[in-house]
């Protein structure tokens, strides 16, 4: 079975990305790496001493628990010239050579957008990316993200209460749920889009497998939407890999006293599309895209979404609101407002400023 050599190719130590595709450009298969002879492999010039070593040898078992992991229900493999594999991420500098997938395989060759962020974000933060995950779901796009806490898991239940479809991207084996208290989260969207990883079963949550799995979350997409981000975050190196690999940066502004608005602001400085609504995304993407869905269109049914399920919390931000403001955002009433400002404020969510305002604490 020509799999399990890819699999076997994959596990070589001291074999990357780069050298493995090196070693299918010259042997034209993986195969054909272990049928060769020891001085082929040698003359070859690609392979330090511990992988010739490793070559020479054939054990399956090293890979059993891969291919049992196979059988189990809607779990897939995709090597690179498999006709499933995502088009869209071989255009890259170095697509992953072998892809496991949990889940509906064919909503990786639709059109996804990715939706990054903060682990810790802001409510406002939270929200965002709750909303523009829903309403770009509701227009037909698959919403791509790497199932970290905070703007990753909001924009996949964003999708997911859309209806829609989600892949979660992960940093470890599929075996393996990361963060655990995601369990839940990633049961739903196996069954409502993919889970996908390059990562052998059995993989742990590593700290350098997750800048690798960042290169697939942009990679897989039309364009990376960053909603919340310090500078020195995962969520830079995503849209720095967006970017290099010729996809649309989108990044969502907010008040210069945010920290979590640091990265934004920087991306938006370097080119990024200055992002308020998801027209702002839609007027981006490939004519025809999205059907018959217009700019016009989409505005009116953010408005209408604007217009209801706000409360006062989610309305607050690090730029100050009055009551009359925040009445006039919510709809609610003024004595239903100030009520639940004071609550907010027993509790140290918010705090209130010299001008009469509130604002949210981080």
């Amino acid at each position: 079975m020509d799999l399990v050599y890819w699999l076997l190719l994959l596990k070589a130590p001291h074999l990357g990305v780069k050298t493995f595709y090196k070693a299918l450009q010259y042997f034209e298969s993986p195969q054909q790496v272990f049928s060769s002879s020891h001085t082929e492999r040698l003359n070859s010039g690609l392979f330090r001493k511990p992988t010739l070593e490793y070559l020479a040898t054939t054990d399956t078992s090293l890979v059993q628990a891969d291919l049992d992991w196979l059988e189990g229900d809607d779990c897939h493999m995709l090597t690179l010239i498999d006709e499933n594999y995502p088009s869209q991420l071989k255009t890259i500098a170095d697509p992953p050579p072998l892809l496991y997938v949990r889940g509906d395989v064919s909503c990786l060759s639709k059109p996804q957008l990715a939706i990054v962020g903060s682990r810790n974000p802001s409510t406002g933060g939270k929200q965002n990316a709750y909303q523009f995950a829903n309403q770009l779901a509701n227009l037909g796009l698959v919403i791509t993200s790497g199932m970290a806490s905070g703007i990753d898991a909001q924009a996949h239940i964003g999708a997911l209460e859309a209806q829609a479809n989600t892949i979660a991207v992960c940093g470890t084996g599929l075996d393996r749920i990361y963060p655990a208290k995601h369990k839940s989260l990633a049961h739903q969207i196996s069954l409502q889009g993919a889970l996908v990883s390059e990562f052998c079963i059995g993989t742990a949550p590593i700290a350098s497998n997750f800048p690798r799995r960042n290169r697939i979350i942009s990679g897989l997409s039309l364009g990376t939407l960053v909603v919340e981000a310090s500078i020195k975050s995962g969520t830079m190196i995503t849209a720095k890999l967006a970017a290099d690999q010729g996809k649309e940066v989108f990044a969502i502004p907010s008040s210069i006293h945010n920290p979590l608005a640091e990265g934004c602001h920087d991306l938006i400085k370097q080119g990024a599309k200055l992002t308020s609504s998801i027209d702002d995304i839609i007027n981006e993407l490939p004519e025809g895209l999205l059907g018959n869905m217009s700019p016009l269109k989409t505005s009116q049914s953010t408005k209408q979404v604007d217009k209801t399920g706000f409360n006062v919390l989610k309305c607050l931000s690090y730029e100050a609101l009055t009551v009359d403001q925040l009445v006039e955002k919510t709809k609610l009433s003024p004595q239903l407002v100030t009520q639940e400002l004071l609550l907010l404020e027993l509790n140290g969510q918010i705090e209130r400023t010299s001008s009469q305002g509130y604002i949210l604490i981080k």
